[in-house]
């Protein structure tokens, strides 16, 4: 089973992408941890991605193509492949498409977890003072400010493909804001459909 987790920033998607990890034995392809990944694998890719990141430059969608392609190809995925921060525009949701028909795989389901904006400042923010209450630091991207540029930017480039997965009949909506247990027992219910 491959998924695409769809959500705004601190919607919940590293947390149920773990879970699945554990529980599904599926693999998990964020394409952070892929890049910085690459960039020290001393491979061809990596030195492409060494170089472009080393430049200040973002990583074209055809590097982070050609990195998704080197998991799928390597077939690990025995519990199917969960898609993070990928795809991100209708562009790169068209390349993921024809890549997975290129490799003989599907994309099982587009998996929205739906929360208010509201909710998800709260929860920013809320994550940020147990951090620091913990001993530890804030992530430097947990703050207000910070988070609804993150959201202008979801909303601009990444919400069109919640229709664009409607329109294929892949889309599935889970309430976010749920409790976890309660947001891990929906996507099970997706999952084992």
């Amino acid at each position: 089973m491959n998924i695409i987790l769809l959500g705004p920033p601190g919607a919940g998607k590293g947390t149920q992408a773990q879970h699945l990890v554990e529980t599904r034995n599926m693999v998990q392809l964020s394409t952070g941890d892929m890049l910085r990944e690459a960039r020290t694998s001393g491979t061809e890719m990596g030195n492409k991605v060494a170089a472009v990141m080393d430049a200040g430059e973002l990583v074209t969608d055809e590097i982070v193509i050609g990195l998704i392609r080197e998991k799928l190809e390597a077939g690990n995925g025995g519990g199917g492949f969960i898609f993070d921060g990928f795809p991100r525009t209708l562009m790169q949701a068209v390349a993921l498409e024809k890549l997975l028909e290129e490799t003989g795989q599907t994309l099982d389901a587009a998996i929205e977890l739906r929360v208010r904006d509201e909710a998800l400042v709260s929860r920013i923010l809320n994550r940020a003072a147990e951090a620091v209450a913990a001993g530890g630091e804030a992530r430097a991207d947990d703050n207000e400010e910070s988070l609804r540029t993150r959201l202008m930017e979801y909303y601009k480039k990444t919400a069109p493909l919640l229709g664009y997965y409607f329109a294929k009949e892949k889309l599935q909506r889970v309430d976010g804001l749920a409790d976890i247990p309660v947001v891990q027992a929906s996507l099970a219910a997706i999952l084992d459909k």
